[in-house]
């Protein structure tokens, strides 16, 4: 008997098993039937979002989780420009996901058919990579460069755009893994030359700090950077998504320094005569003022991305390559500095500096979050929206593992967290609880994805805090826009845990600061499915130590001013 010609969607599943794909998010819709037809005859799980920016949201949460690539399905015209927000997110965050989007039938192309848009183009500024797939012959081969763009070097999002014609009309091409893709280089190991100088700038240091970011997070580089730290006597200071990639724990650590940073890291920042970037783009919330950055500093750099060297400031040294390889080049290269005095130093502003916050009044948000960390002995996955929370869970939350803390870093996108948390609890395999933070504010942006975390009874702990502010927009207009509150007032919000009972999710209430921990301990004793609990928290609350954006670092503020102050130069 023949063997059977596989349609375009067949061969499509087919490709995804052979990348090793067991679990997709998406919503279908006319245009994309084909796919999720094929889907059914198939081993993978389809996951059914309540919306396509959840979906999309949902597969960088797994990828993140599990680092391997995660993958949304949806359909055409709004279908696809759903997911756009969600794309955007991965792209600065360099998360590896493919997103494949249906479309209208080839002849249809440009016609201003039916939910037909020019997906690929619109794009364009988003992704890593994206394919508009005429010939039904090309996905195999789309497919496999696809997966290997999306995963390889700084990964990021592919799309694959596919008219329905295509999924749907037969395939003879052979599935293959060659690949052809000239001009496209994977940096391994750095040059020499740059290593060498990097160990000779190290050797005169007597002030020397590590600046760890999300690169070392997903080279898998955080034995290398521990090594190194020792290795050296330097402290290390993290990004919001190099934490985890240095245990917070650890003498050595200085926690997340810029914006929202620890006093003492900003302090080892000002101080320090040698900063190594290991991943990090000199992020502005990092730099603030440019110009005052560093200024008496040797500025080093690892990336992966050769466009990162002196995109935002030039540093002595670039060490193109991944970051774990790079710094297995350097490590034999380098030996014990006299740091005493400068970690000395260092562990004196932490004495003198801790983060805390105030233990009176009413219920605060970073009282849950360090109850959370506390009651978990911070061994939990952590998901966060974007707002103030999303600090404090930087601040309080004691990260110590790779891959532990996934938030919207680079684009800062609301709604990202809890649909994130969904999908991390499907890679999740550390047996530990996933707890999502989210403010009222972005919570309500994908609170739909209820449904899909009650229908698969994932044990997700749901934190809202519910401050009915849109709490840092609302820090920003009361300290530098006079109290001129605008837009930020969220009267209206609903009763979230009568919202969760209506979805089959138990809810649970705080609204004392003496109830924290007892409800707390019964949510993560809950393991027969989601619990939301509700935190009716302190209401105009503020974020501090606090950089304003475009400040230089000597600008910190410590403690709520007592006058206005000057407004900020860069954005929220």
């Amino acid at each position: 008997m023949a063997n059977k010609t596989l349609s375009g969607a067949e061969v499509i599943i087919e490709c995804l098993k052979r990348e090793g794909v067991d679990t997709i998010f998406g919503y279908p819709g006319g245009s994309a039937i084909p796919m999720f037809d094929a889907i059914l005859d198939s081993s993978i799980k389809v996951v059914l979002s309540r919306h396509e920016q959840g979906a999309t949201h949902m597969a960088d949460g797994y990828a993140r989780q599990t680092g391997k690539v995660g993958v949304a399905l949806v359909t055409s015209g709004p279908g696809a420009t759903n997911t756009f927000t969600g794309i955007y997110t991965a792209l600065m965050d360099s998360s590896p996901i493919v997103v494949l989007t249906a479309q209208t039938t080839t002849p249809n192309l440009g016609k201003d058919a039916f939910q037909e848009c020019d997906t690929s183009g619109m794009t364009f500024a988003t992704v890593k990579h994206s394919y508009l797939v005429k010939d039904t012959n090309d996905l195999p081969r789309v497919m496999k460069e696809a997966f290997h763009i999306a995963r390889s070097g700084r990964p990021g999002p592919v799309l694959i755009d596919l008219p329905k014609d295509v999924t749907a009309g037969p395939c003879t091409a052979p599935f293959t893994d060659q690949m052809d893709l000239p001009g496209y280089k994977i940096p391994t190991y750095a040059s020499t030359e740059s290593v060498e100088k990097a160990a000779e700038y190290l050797k005169n240091s007597k002030k020397p700090l590590l600046l760890v970011g999300h690169g070392a997070m997903i080279s898998g580089a955080h034995r290398q950077v521990k090594e190194l730290a020792e290795k050296l006597g330097a402290p290390v200071c993290c990004t919001m998504l190099g934490l985890g990639a240095f245990p917070t724990d650890h003498e050595l650590s200085l926690g997340m320094l810029g914006m929202h940073g620890t006093i003492y890291a900003n302090k080892a920042v000002l101080e320090c005569d040698l900063i190594l970037s290991i991943g990090s783009r000199w992020d502005d919330r990092i730099t603030g003022k440019l110009s005052e950055f560093c200024k008496n500093a040797v500025k080093m750099h690892i990336d992966i991305d050769p466009a990162e060297e002196g995109k935002v400031l030039q540093p002595d040294v670039f060490m193109c390559g991944d970051a774990k390889l790079v710094l297995e080049q350097l490590l034999p290269m380098v030996n014990k500095l006299d740091t005493a005095d400068w970690i000395k130093t260092c562990q004196t502003w932490k004495k003198r500096y801790p983060l805390t916050y105030a233990k009176q009044g009413g219920l605060r948000m970073q009282h849950i979050v360090a109850t959370v960390s506390e009651l978990t002995q911070g061994k939990a996955i952590v998901t966060t929206d974007v707002g103030q929370h999303q600090m404090w869970v930087a601040q309080f939350f004691h990260i110590n593992y790779p891959r532990q803390l996934h938030s919207s870093g680079g684009a800062g996108t609301m709604g990202f967290g809890f649909p994130a948390a969904i999908g991390a609890a499907f890679g999740n395999e550390t047996g530990w609880p996933v707890c999502s933070f989210s403010g009222d504010g972005g919570f309500q942006m994908t609170e739909a994805e209820l449904a899909t975390a009650a229908i698969h009874k994932l044990p997700i702990k749901i934190f809202v805090m519910d401050n009915k502010y849109l709490g840092m927009v609302r820090q920003w207009q009361e300290l530098f826009y006079d109290h001129r509150y605008s837009s930020v007032d969220m009267r209206g919000n609903p009763d979230f845990v009568k919202l969760a009972e209506a979805y089959g999710i138990p809810g649970l209430r705080i609204k004392r600061p003496a109830d924290a921990e007892r409800v707390i301990q019964k949510a993560l004793d809950y393991n027969d499915g989601p619990i939301l609990i509700h935190c009716e928290c302190e209401k105009e609350d503020n974020v501090f130590p606090m950089i304003p954006a475009g400040a230089p670092i000597t600008s910190m503020i410590t403690e709520q001013p007592k006058t206005q102050l000057e407004k900020p130069t860069g954005s929220t």
